[in-house]
């Protein structure tokens, strides 16, 4: 396996992802790992732009997902330092998401200061 970089996938199916992305020679079947992979839309509103983000599989509680190459058109590694801010804390946000019960209630965590 390679090292990971942040990646913006453009696939067949018309589908464009911002993700997480590792390169692995699947014994010369190359295939992309993607970690966390979300959909990225701009929306225009009264306040100007906004981003909207949602996870590709939305009733997927996995992380990870293989997808062979020849489903991506192109593909290109993202430095932008803002965009990767934002993947990243709505991927924090999303996972602490898991600290509301069924009733809408908060559990504590130590991330709230629960000792």
């Amino acid at each position: 396996m390679n090292e990971e970089f942040y990646c913006i996938l453009k696939l067949v199916s018309g589908e464009e992802l911002l993700s997480l992305v590792m390169t692995d020679d699947n014994d010369g079947d190359p295939v992309l790992i993607l970690q966390n992979p979300v959909t990225i839309k701009t929306v225009q509103s009264q306040t100007g732009v906004v981003l909207k983000i949602k996870p590709w599989m939305e009733l997927s509680d996995d992380d990870f997902y293989i997808i062979r190459l020849d489903k991506v058109i192109t593909m290109t590694e993202t430095k932008d330092t803002r965009l990767i801010e934002i993947y990243n804390q709505y991927i924090l946000d999303n996972d602490s998401m898991s600290s509301y019960s069924s009733t809408g209630e908060v559990k504590p965590s130590s991330r709230m200061g629960y000792i």
